[in-house]
C-alpha cells in the first residue's frame, strides 16, 4: 500500500497506545499462570497477534474481548503432542517463547516470516541445545524443536539482545536453575520490564553474586492491564519538537521501565520544551541543536530521533545502535537513504550515524518493510516545505501501530491513497 501524507497543521492531543512490549510479556506470564485471567490492551498489532498465535498453539486459549484478552493457562500436564507455532515476524515472539518451548518439552516447529530467519539467534541458541534442547539448524523458515530443557546454570552475553535474558528468565520458575550475565547489558530497561512482568505474576527475580535467581509460581492477577507504548509515543513527541504546534500524549507511565521512556530527555537535550501532567506530556516546538547520543540502551527510537536531529541546528552524532542492522531492515542504512531523499545530510558510521541539520522537501521513500522507517517518513513530512512525502509499503505501521495513520490525520495530517481521501 502506498501513501502520500502531507501536514500543513499538525498538533493536539492524542493517547498512547498499549506497549506491546508490556502486552508480549504480560501474556506469556497469564499463559503460564495457575488460573485464568483478563488482560487489558486497548490496541493490538501483528507482533502482539504473534504471541497470541504461538501461545494457543502451545495449548493456552486466548480469545479477544472487549479492550484486551481473556487467557486460560497451558495445561501444563495436558500439553499438545505437536505444536505449530507461527511467529510471523516478531523477533519478540520468537526469542521469549523459544526458550519456554524447550522448557515445557514441547515436540514443536517455528514458522518464520520476513528478515526473521536471518536474525541472529546465538548465543541463545547453542545454549539451549547444551542444556536439554534439540533444535534444527537455524537461518531457516522453519525451526524445529524436541527434548527438554533443564534448569542449569545458563551464561549468556549481555551485548548481543536483551530478549534472550527474558526469554531464559520466562523459564526460571519452570525449571530452576540462574542466569548469569557477561558483559554489558543492552537495553537493560527491557529486561527490567520482564522483571516487572514477572512479579506482577508472582515471581521474584533477585541477583546473588552476579547470578540472576527466581522465586516463586505463576500466579497473575484475575485483571492486569498493559501500560501505555514509549516507542510509538515517540513518534508523536518528536512531532511536537519539530512541528509548528504543540502535541500531547496521554496514558503514558513516567516510571515505565520501558527503555524508550528516554525520549523525553533527548528532546530536552536537543532544546525542545516538554511540559508533563501526571500521565501525560507535552512538547512545545521550540529552536533545536544538534547533541550526541549513545543509543545503545534504546536503540528503537534512532530513525526519529535522526529526523529530529535533521531539524535541529548544527551536527548530531548517534552511537551505540550497531543493533540496528539486523532489524526488520538494516535500520541504520534505511534511516540514511530515506532522510537523504528528503534532503538530509546524513551519513552512516559503523555503529551509528552522522546528521546534519538540513532543509528537508517531499519526496518518494520506501518503507523497506519496517514499521519504524514509515512512521518517520510520515513525520518528516511535517518539515517538508508544504510538500508531500509518499511512502511506499505504508502498510508496515500494523507489525506494531496498525492505527498510526488513523491518529495521524486525527492530529492533522492529509493521507491520500491513490486517488481518494483516507
Amino acid at each position: 500500500m502506498d501513501l502520500t501524507v502531507s501536514a500543513p497543521r499538525f498538533g493536539g492531543t492524542i493517547r498512547a497506545i498499549a506497549s506491546k512490549s508490556s502486552a508480549h510479556r504480560l501474556l506469556i506470564c497469564a499463559a503460564l499462570s495457575d488460573a485464568p485471567c483478563r488482560m487489558g490492551c486497548s490496541e493490538d498489532s501483528e507482533d502482539i497477534r504473534a504471541t497470541v498465535r504461538c501461545l494457543n498453539a502451545m495449548g493456552a486459549a486466548i480469545r479477544p474481548i472487549e479492550g484486551g484478552f481473556a487467557i486460560t493457562p497451558i495445561d501444563r500436564s495436558h500439553l499438545p503432542a505437536h505444536a505449530v507455532l507461527d511467529c510471523g515476524e516478531s523477533g519478540s515472539t520468537l526469542r521469549f517463547l523459544l526458550p519456554v518451548v524447550c522448557a515445557l518439552g514441547l515436540e514443536a516447529e517455528l514458522h518464520l516470516h520476513g528478515r526473521l530467519p536471518e536474525r541472529p539467534l546465538e548465543p541463545l541458541y547453542s545454549l539451549l541445545c547444551s542444556h536439554g534442547a534439540v533444535l534444527s539448524e537455524p537461518g531457516q523458515a522453519v525451526l524445529h524443536t524436541a527434548g527438554q530443557l533443564k534448569g542449569a546454570d545458563f551464561c549468556i552475553c549481555g551485548g548481543v539482545s536483551s530478549q534472550y535474558i527474558s526469554g531464559l528468565l520466562f523459564t526460571l520458575p519452570l525449571i530452576g536453575g540462574r542466569i548469569k550475565i557477561e558483559g554489558k547489558l543492552e537495553s537493560a530497561g527491557y529486561v527490567e520490564l520482564t522483571k516487572e512482568a514477572l512479579a506482577l505474576a508472582g515471581v521474584t527475580v533477585t541477583e546473588q553474586d552476579g547470578w540472576l535467581c527466581a522465586e516463586g509460581s505463576y500466579h497473575l492477577p484475575t485483571d492486569c492491564s498493559a501500560e501505555g507504548d514509549w516507542s510509538n509515543a515517540a513518534f508523536w513527541l518528536c512531532a511536537g519538537a519539530v512541528g509548528a504546534e504543540p502535541v500531547t500524549v496521554t496514558g503514558l507511565t513516567p516510571t515505565s521501565c520501558q527503555p524508550d521512556r528516554a525520549i523525553i530527555s533527548l528532546l530536552q537535550r536537543f532544546g525542545a520544551q516538554v511540559a508533563q501532567e501526571e500521565s501525560q506530556y507535552t512538547v512545545i516546538p521550540a529552536p533545536l541543536h544538534g547533541i550526541e547520543i549513545d543509543a545503545s540502551q534504546m536503540p528503537d527510537l534512532v530513525p526519529i530521533l535522526a529526523l529530529v536531529a535533521a531539524c535541529a541546528e548544527g551536527q548530531t552524532r548517534i552511537f551505540g545502535a550497531e543493533r540496528l542492522r539486523i532489524k526488520e531492515s538494516d535500520r541504520l542504512a534505511t534511516t540514511a537513504e530515506t532522510l537523504r531523499t528528503l534532503g538530509v545530510a546524513i551519513a552512516e558510521t559503523a555503529d551509528g550515524l552522522l546528521i546534519e541539520g538540513s532543509t528537508l522537501h517531499g519526496g518518494g521513500i520506501s518503507s523497506h518493510n519496517d514499521h519504524r522507517i514509515a512512521m518517520m517518513a510520515a513525520i518528516a513530512a511535517l518539515k517538508a516545505g508544504g510538500e508531500a512525502v509518499t511512502i511506499r509499503g505504508a502498510q508496515a505501521v500494523n507489525k506494531s501501530y496498525p492505527a498510526f495513520f488513523r491518529d495521524y490525520a486525527a492530529l492533522g495530517g492529509a493521507i491520500t491513497e491513490g486517488k481518494e481521501q483516507v
